[in-house]
């Protein structure tokens, strides 16, 4: 009598998937509330530190929206994370990174962004003619940040410099 594998009880396990790795994300300018799964970073006011907890509890959210309500949904995030979202702030978090589908998208444009307040930086300097140039656009930080920008919008990553 043959015997294969199944009749000894073995069987193929779903494998763990990897974790997710939370990233720091920046601050906006005119931004009063953070949102939900980060909290202020307080080495960094212009940062927004995650909290992996509250992200994983907000991934599994996202997958229950398609089964329940957003007001349940909401009430069981509440309860199993300890902070407070009402529904509707929740539909607004989905909604918002639904626009941002990936994370390298969102960089990009932060880099073109900041690409784009340097020209104006350097438009104003030529138009105001200043005899003396403006030390900022003359320092390695300037000309650092320039070369990142660049390398972002052009999809390449380099090493990260401090600044």
């Amino acid at each position: 009598m043959q015997q294969n594998e199944r009749d000894f009880g073995t069987w193929i396990l779903p494998q763990p998937r990897e974790k997710d790795v939370w990233i720091s994300i920046p601050k906006p300018i005119n931004h009063v509330v953070v949102p939900f799964g980060y909290e202020e970073d307080p080495d960094d006011e212009g940062v927004w530190k995650p909290i992996p907890l509250e992200l994983d509890y907000l991934e599994q959210a996202k997958n229950h929206l398609k089964k329940y309500s957003a007001r349940q949904v909401a009430a069981w995030l509440t309860t199993r994370t300890g902070r407070s979202i009402t529904y509707t702030g929740l539909l607004k978090r989905v909604r918002s990174e639904q626009s941002y589908k990936s994370k390298a998208r969102y960089y990009r444009e932060l880099a073109r962004r900041l690409t784009q307040a340097l020209n104006k930086i350097e438009e104003y300097e030529e138009k105001s003619k200043r005899k003396e140039i403006n030390p900022f656009l003359a320092s390695d930080s300037y000309v650092n940040l320039r070369a990142r920008a660049a390398a972002e919008l052009a999809g390449t990553r380099e090493p990260e410099c401090n600044l």
